[in-house]
């Protein structure tokens, strides 16, 4: 998996190149610069958009007190959207404005979901008292006597 990767990496530049000769004898070289710099336009305003609307669904799924699970997942497809567009070519290009549609981000959600395990987890300790317990259940005061008390300042 590893090795394929790398292999894309290198081969990406090279697919690049070829497209940008191709669409640069057909249409010209100022039009395929303009073309260049408008996807990459049209891409940063439907960038905002869709962060914008994933943005306010994760809140929302917060605020319920569920897991944003497709919220994040749509957040990060989105991110990846983001650096795709920053690289010039009309193939990174067609696939970061291919992950900018909800319905694309949708499947690829649907064919991933059920291969993982969302496991919910918290970043805070939260005892609640336990009824049994009936440590738990007495008032947690400490009372001094007036000889034990004493004020250093």
């Amino acid at each position: 998996m590893a090795r394929l990767i790398a292999f894309s990496f290198l081969l990406l530049p090279l697919i690049e190149i070829a497209l940008f000769i191709v669409v640069g004898r057909a249409i010209g070289l100022l039009p395929t610069l303009a073309l260049v710099i408008l996807a990459a336009i049209m891409g940063a305003v439907l960038l905002r958009q869709q962060g914008l609307g994933v943005i306010t669904r994760m809140r929302n799924s917060v605020n319920a007190g569920t897991v944003p699970g497709r919220a994040m997942f749509d957040a990060m497809l989105i991110g990846v959207a983001a650096v795709l567009l920053v690289l010039p070519g009309f193939l990174s290009d067609i696939v970061a404005l291919a992950l900018l549609i909800p319905a694309v981000r949708g499947v690829i959600f649907a064919n991933l979901a059920g291969r993982f395990t969302v496991v919910e987890t918290t970043t805070s300790y939260r005892r609640h008292p336990n009824p049994h317990d009936p440590w738990e259940s007495q008032p947690k005061a400490i009372d001094l006597k007036d000889e034990d008390w004493r004020e250093d300042r």
